[in-house]
């Protein structure tokens, strides 16, 4: 079998066996160095990581074909990809990067398996005399329109 279709076939038998665990990254470098970078539903814990660098490793021959393995949560700073990514981030603020480089910050108020939709808040000028006035609104994106989306780190 395939090296890389081994790696992807033991891996995936690791997430079967951990429903709460999804893959969010799986690369391979030139020099056959694997990082996986995995999410869950409650997060990752570094016993999570080591259970799945271990389902991959222990059942992989270093003498028939060399490489090295990092396995990894995905981090404040990865963009959300996956739909079980934006469920996890429901009701925080997430930064979103359209296909056509509008950017769109907003709070996370819905996820589907097609679109999210977040709660946009912004102050605009009155429409008769002076003065702002406060505006929620609902925008819904499609997941074919988003580039890049981040959440976004209040301290």
């Amino acid at each position: 079998m395939e090296f890389r279709k081994r790696i992807e076939e033991l891996l995936n038998e690791f997430l079967d066996s951990r429903e709460d665990l999804f893959l969010v990254d799986l690369k391979f470098s030139t020099g056959d160095d694997i990082t996986v970078i995995l999410d869950g539903d409650n997060g990752v814990t570094l016993q999570d990581c080591l259970d799945a660098s271990r389902a991959i490793e222990f059942n992989m021959d270093r003498e028939e074909h060399d490489f090295s393995l990092q396995v990894m949560s995905a981090g404040l700073s990865e963009p959300l990809s996956a739909p079980r990514q934006f469920k996890k981030n429901f009701g925080r603020e997430i930064e979103v990067l359209l296909n056509d480089a509008t950017k769109i910050e907003g709070e996370l108020a819905k996820v589907d398996d097609e679109k999210i939709t977040l709660i946009l808040r912004y102050r605009k000028p009155k429409e008769i005399g002076k003065g702002k006035v406060d505006v929620e609104e609902e925008k819904e994106i499609p997941y074919s329109e988003i580039k890049k989306a981040l959440v976004v780190i209040k301290f």
